[in-house]
């Protein structure tokens, strides 16, 4: 992890050096307002990431940034219309982990690739999803869900807001034997507001789009799914802890240009994005609902993402996830 860090403050400096040793025959930039993309409704972990990133990108940029949600097709709409965008650094991207990585391997005809028609430019942040019933379901740990579902096969529906949350959820299914029914939501935050008005009795889902309801007390968190649990309900065991060795799946949101932006826009995005997420009031925010710090180079960003795929792939085949 030191390492790691290593190499990104290196990115940091070098991005530095190509700003500078560019700018000349750039312009000025940014000379208009900013656009931030995200492919989910308001409310949702990217929403969110995406308005704490803005403001502080805005002090820093000295220009207006606007966050504009444009939901569907779990990103899919959001992503084809930055990837078709011209590559001037006005139109850019949060994307989600699975609607860069999963997506590309659950469709057949993906309108935009994730690597070839982007150009990298960090994480933002990173969470992991719950696993969450409303408070009147039956099951009160990950084991009782087990049981439950194993004695009624077929019969239990969860709420889900894109195909990372599925693929978590099938990944579940498969590892413990057992049959959940996906019920999809253009989002986190109407997967969640599923759970908790009843429509569904499980949602699995990030933990920044359940973390108002979860503090509000109107959805039970059984389990976490990354590798260790999280701060937003630390007495909450993993789903490895609970009875599923090895099981870890985390969300990241990530921030994207269109491919052929020049590389000094890039540069000067990729540095003043690892400023704000060093600030300690972005840290405490991010804190607050749910999520760390992202900060990954854009080189290392793009090997994730060509590994994510491979391994998403060999995943979503096994499970047969359509």
């Amino acid at each position: 992890m030191r390492l790691r860090r290593i190499f990104d403050w290196a990115a940091i400096a070098f991005a530095a050096l190509v700003l500078a040793a560019s700018a000349h025959s750039q312009g000025v930039y940014p000379s208009k307002p900013i656009r931030m993309v995200v492919g989910f409704p308001p409310g949702g972990g990217m929403d969110l990431s995406a308005r704490v990133y803005s403001a502080k990108l805005q002090e820093a940029l000295g220009t207006p940034i606007v966050v504009e949600n444009r939901p569907g097709g779990t990103g899919l709409l959001a992503g084809e219309h930055v990837a078709k965008s011209a590559p001037d650094g006005y139109t850019l991207l949060v994307g989600a982990s699975g609607q860069m990585t999963i997506n590309p391997v659950l469709m057949a005809k993906h309108p935009y690739d994730p690597v070839r028609d982007f150009a990298a430019i960090t994480t933002l942040a990173q969470f992991p999803m719950v696993i969450a019933v409303n408070p009147s379901f039956a099951a009160k740990s990950l084991a009782e869900l087990i049981a439950l579902a194993k004695s009624r096969p077929g019969e239990l529906n969860y709420s889900h807001g894109g195909a990372t949350h599925q693929v978590a959820a099938e990944m579940f299914n498969q590892a413990v034997g057992i049959e959940m029914r996906n019920i999809p939501y253009k989002g986190g935050a109407p997967a969640v507001n599923a759970a908790v008005a009843g429509d569904v009795p499980i949602v699995i889902v990030d933990s920044a789009a359940a973390n108002a309801q979860i503090r509000a007390g109107r959805l039970r968190v059984l389990a976490v799914t990354s590798a260790q649990r999280t701060p937003l309900v630390p007495d909450t065991p993993t789903v490895a802890e609970s009875g599923v060795p090895g099981y870890d799946i985390s969300v990241w949101a990530g921030l994207f240009a269109p491919a052929e932006t020049p590389p000094a826009i890039v540069a000067r995005l990729y540095q003043e994005a690892s400023r704000a997420m060093n600030a300690p009031d972005t840290r405490e925010r991010l804190k607050n609902i749910g999520m760390d710090p992202g900060g990954m180079a854009p080189e290392r960003l793009a090997a994730m993402i060509k590994a994510d795929i491979a391994k998403y792939g060999a995943i979503v085949k096994a499970a047969h996830i359509q």
